[in-house]
């Protein structure tokens, strides 16, 4: 997918960190059409309980795309409680096969505490090295941010927060209204 048929990049960051058996998601507020912010307090971050089974997600993208895909993975870990693994190939298969779902522009960053994915349309289940992943049009610099702050004795979620403030000052699409969720490993 090329970035300027994607307008769904301009308006989100999603960062996740894991440390210290904890894993922190945080995802900022602003929600952009074009150059106009339209809603400065979106939740981009979701816990899910399928099974009586955790898993945090952020989504970066088009909103109704990203709860299509939210729903599909929570279908996914229904059918194999406690194997995120498996159920982000199976959602990522999908994803990238169906005629539908292969028209989604959304991406994901899932955690169950222990194990963190990056899921793209491209059909892509990445784990992240360095135990630092983010997307969306701020990502880079949370990201950048993240792994520098890595270096410190902060823990998670100080780290996810500094991240996202200093992605928030450089990143236009990128707001300092954050919802954080956490989960352990």
């Amino acid at each position: 997918m090329a970035e300027e048929s994607f307008p769904g990049w301009h308006g989100t960051t999603i960062l996740a960190v894991r440390r210290g058996g904890r894993v922190v998601v945080a995802g900022d507020g602003q929600v952009s059409l074009g150059n106009t912010v339209i809603k400065g307090a979106a939740r981009k971050v979701r816990r899910l309980s399928p099974g009586g089974h955790d898993v945090v997600c952020g989504f970066a993208g088009s909103t109704a795309d990203a709860f299509t895909l939210l729903e599909r993975l929570e279908k996914k870990l229904e059918a194999a409680p406690g194997q995120l693994a498996r159920a982000c190939v199976d959602l990522a298969k999908d994803w990238r096969m169906d005629k539908y779902l292969r028209n989604l522009e959304a991406m994901l960053i899932v955690t169950d505490g222990s194990l963190m994915f990056v899921l793209t349309g491209a059909g892509d289940v990445l784990e992240p090295e360095h135990d630092v992943a983010a997307i969306g049009s701020g990502g880079n610099f949370a990201l950048a941010a993240a792994r520098g702050l890595m270096e410190t004795d902060m823990d998670a979620e100080a780290v996810a927060r500094k991240a996202m403030a200093i992605a928030a000052d450089i990143c236009v699409f990128t707001n300092g209204n954050l919802t954080v969720e956490s989960i352990s490993g």
